[in-house]
């Protein structure tokens, strides 16, 4: 009677202990829901790519912009062309005839002489005496008339005796001719024209002739 007894006193606890273990199993304590691994992945590539800019879509940092349009301004400055300044005339000078064309003869006015008509018409003073049967010492006076060799040697040396263009002043009993044999490769024509006058005209002293 005694190990029944027993028997069944051991297959009830051990009934009992079987139900404690089954339970615990079966119903875990609640936890915290967490998320899925493969959705944080996703979440993540996700993120990824629509913080990385589309093509065609780039925006250039701001500090850059101003950089290159520095840089242009200062191209543009480098390259843009400078105004050429416009040649001034020179001062004394006129836009008038110097040269003319040698004539065949020539007839001497006051202040005027061989040597004077050598330079003026650039010949060589002896082409000019020999052509006209003259001889060193021969005198000429005014109204004389002189003929031109056409086929005279060139003057020798400098023809002009004195600077020009030039001012100069009228002094008492110059004439347009003296005064172009004073410069040597002058024409009277040219002084006249320079200053508007007749080439004959009486010039009053003191009056400054512009000398082309």
């Amino acid at each position: 009677m005694k190990k029944t007894s027993l028997i069944i006193l051991i297959a009830i606890i051990a009934s009992l202990m079987f139900s404690a273990c089954t339970m615990s199993a079966s119903t875990p304590p609640p936890v915290t829901p967490t998320t899925n691994l493969s959705e944080i992945a996703r979440q993540a590539t996700e993120t990824a790519i629509a913080k990385t800019p589309k093509a065609g879509n780039t925006q250039v940092p701001e500090e850059t912009e101003v950089t290159e349009a520095a840089l242009t301004e200062t191209a543009a400055a480098v390259v843009e062309p400078t105004s050429t300044p416009a040649p001034t005339q020179e001062e004394g000078s006129t836009d008038v005839v110097t040269e003319y064309p040698v004539p065949d003869s020539y007839t001497l006015h006051s202040g005027e002489f061989i040597f004077c008509l050598a330079r003026r018409f650039n010949i060589l003073p002896e082409d000019i005496m020999d052509y006209n049967g003259y001889e060193y010492g021969t005198l000429l006076f005014p109204g004389d008339t002189i003929l031109l060799p056409p086929n005279g040697r060139a003057y020798l040396g400098d023809r002009a005796l004195q600077y020009h263009p030039a001012d100069y002043t009228v002094i008492y009993g110059d004439t347009l001719y003296s005064i172009a044999c004073l410069y040597g490769d002058v024409d009277p024509r040219s002084i006249a024209a320079a200053n508007d006058l007749d080439i004959d005209q009486v010039l009053t002293p003191g009056t400054v002739l512009q000398i082309p």
